[in-house]
């Protein structure tokens, strides 16, 4: 028989949820590199829709895709203070190219995915169905309404946001490195029993302690 391994079992570590602010910042850098992840998912989902043939695609599934991605990609700019992306984050990336005029345009998209247009026209044409202009009685016959279509990119678009997103989440994951180790300084700060005795943060952590989010 083999030999019995009788050293004592060491107990799981504990981990506690930080209120901090440093702590602040690097879960917002974490939902950033989560979000621009999922907007490249969302692309390299839409780039196999668009490559199947007009046929075969489900006409919804693209622009869902689509609109999920724009959604994704802009709510990671825009906020007050030290949280989320700025403009300045997106010119700083080593990419060639209008940049910066593309990732304008897709934050603009974006806002008509989630607001109510400024003229209903904008969204809708309504025209009037005219008898023949050679008929014996030139009158209006009827109503007709052309809903405008919403923006579909084609696949060389798709591929630009993948890869601006992932250029971002790069970016944002080499900044959480940092600033994890930020927060485990200002954490070994903090009174050693009032931390035991908070409740354990249930769930499983995204990264190692000495990993970056999205590594």
């Amino acid at each position: 028989m083999g030999e019995t391994d009788t050293a004592p079992r060491q107990a799981p570590g504990l981990t506690v949820a930080l209120d901090l602010p440093s702590a602040e910042v690097l879960a917002d850098q974490a939902a950033i590199v989560a979000d621009m992840q999922y907007v490249m998912d969302c692309c390299k989902r839409l780039l196999a829709e668009l490559a199947r043939s007009e046929e075969d695609r489900d006409g919804v599934v693209p622009l869902a895709l689509w609109s999920s991605a724009l959604v994704a990609y802009a709510r990671c700019f825009g906020q007050e203070g030290p949280l989320g992306l700025r403009t300045q984050d997106v010119a700083d990336l080593p990419l060639q190219g209008a940049v910066m005029k593309f990732h304008e345009w897709v934050i603009e998209e974006r806002g008509k995915l989630v607001r109510h247009p400024d003229s209903p026209f904008d969204a809708a044409k309504v025209g009037a169905a005219l008898a023949p202009a050679g008929a014996r009685q030139r009158r209006v016959e009827g109503i007709a309404i052309f809903a405008t279509s919403r923006v579909l990119i084609d696949a060389t678009g798709v591929r630009q946001l993948g890869g601006l997103a992932s250029e971002l989440a790069k970016q944002t994951a080499a900044k959480a490195q940092g600033q994890q180790d930020k927060v485990l300084r200002d954490a070994q700060r903090l009174d050693t029993g009032a931390l035991y005795a908070l409740p354990p943060l249930t769930g499983q952590p995204d990264a190692a302690d000495d990993d970056a989010p999205g590594e």
